[in-house]
C-alpha cells in the first residue's frame, strides 16, 4: 500500500507493517505493589499463563515474523519464561520484556541467554516506592549498565517512570542522572480509574519539558479517528489467551479478536480507524502502525 492512500476521513493510511506486536500479559502476578499501579483494583493477582506448549503453537501459527512484548504483573515471576523466550527465539519472533526490574543479575542473564539475538526490547521500569534511596538508585543503574552491556547488536534498553505528583520534583535530576549513566529514562503520566490524572497547567508543563508520555510530547495522546494497523498487525493478550485490538480495546471490552488457545482467534485484514479518545500505549504510534499526524 503506498504511504500517501488516504482513507474516506483524509487521513493518510500508513504501509504495512512489516512485522507484527503481541503485547502479551503474561501473568498477573507482581512482587510490588504500587499506589498508582493501574493493576492493583485486579480481583486476581495470582493468574499466570499456564500453557507455555498451547501459547508457543498459538505463535508459531501467526502469519509472519512478530515481536512478542512480554509484561504482567512481573514478567521475572513466571514459572516458565525462560521456555517462553527460548521458543518464541527459535521461531524467528522477536522478543521485548516490560519489568519492575527486581530480578537478580542471575535471572536476568538466563533471560538474555534465552532470547538471544532475538531481542529487540528491553524496557525496565523505576518504581521510586521501591527504589527510594541514592543507594538504591545506583544500584538500579549498575544493574541497567550490566544487562546494556549485554545487549545484542539493534536492540534497545530504556527506563520509564510515572510521573506521580510525589516524582515530579525529582524527574529532571533523575534524567540527568540517568542520561549520565548513558540511560534513556522515560516518563508516564499517571493514570487513576483508566484516565490520566488532572494535572495542573504547571505540572502539565513540567510533563511535557521531561517529553510526555513516553516522549511522544503529549500528556494524555489521542489518535481517534486515525487509521491504525492494530488489530491486523497489532494485538494484546491476556494470561488466560484473550485477545483484543488493542490496549484501550481491552479495557473497554471492544473489538475482541478471539480467543488465542481455542480456535476463536482472528486477525483483521486491513487498517481500520482508531476508536478511542485516549491511548495509554504507544506500540503502534512507535512501530509506524499509524501516521503521527
Amino acid at each position: 500500500m503506498a504511504t500517501d492512500t488516504r482513507d474516506d476521513a483524509g487521513w493518510p493510511v500508513p504501509p504495512r507493517p512489516p512485522e507484527g506486536v503481541v503485547m502479551w500479559n503474561i501473568n498477573t502476578t507482581c512482587n510490588y505493589r504500587c499506589s498508582y499501579c493501574t493493576q492493583r483494583f485486579l480481583d486476581d493477582r495470582t493468574r499466570w499463563a499456564r500453557d507455555t506448549p498451547r501459547f508457543l503453537e498459538g505463535f508459531r501459527r501467526l502469519p509472519g515474523r512478530w515481536e512478542v512484548k512480554l509484561s504482567g504483573g512481573e514478567p521475572f515471576l513466571h514459572p516458565t519464561l525462560m521456555d517462553i523466550v527460548a521458543g518464541l527465539a527459535e521461531m524467528g519472533h522477536h522478543v521485548s520484556v516490560v519489568t519492575n526490574f527486581s530480578a537478580g543479575i542471575e535471572k536476568l542473564d538466563r533471560f538474555l541467554e534465552a532470547a538471544g539475538a532475538a531481542l529487540r526490547v528491553f524496557s525496565a521500569s523505576l518504581h521510586r516506592e521501591y527504589v527510594a534511596t541514592e543507594q538504591e538508585e545506583t544500584a538500579f543503574i549498575e544493574k541497567a549498565r550490566h544487562v546494556m552491556t549485554r545487549l545484542p547488536p539493534g536492540a534497545s534498553f530504556h527506563v520509564t517512570c510515572v510521573a506521580t505528583r510525589a516524582n515530579l520534583p525529582v524527574l529532571p535530576e533523575l534524567v540527568q542522572r540517568f542520561a549520565a549513566a548513558g540511560i534513556r529514562l522515560k516518563v508516564q503520566p499517571e493514570k487513576q480509574q483508566r484516565d490520566v490524572i488532572a494535572y495542573t497547567a504547571g505540572e502539565q508543563a513540567q510533563i511535557l519539558a521531561l517529553g510526555g508520555h513516553n516522549g511522544l510530547g503529549m500528556i494524555a495522546p489521542s489518535f481517534q479517528g486515525r487509521p491504525c494497523w492494530a488489530g491486523a498487525y497489532a494485538f494484546t493478550l491476556d494470561d488466560r489467551g484473550a485477545a483484543w485490538r488493542c490496549y484501550p480495546a481491552r479495557r473497554y471490552r471492544q473489538e475482541y479478536l478471539g480467543n488465542f488457545l481455542d480456535g476463536t482467534f482472528a486477525l483483521r485484514e486491513t487498517a481500520q480507524p482508531c476508536q478511542y479518545a485516549y491511548c495509554n500505549c504507544t506500540v503502534p504510534i512507535e512501530r509506524g502502525m499509524m501516521t503521527r499526524s
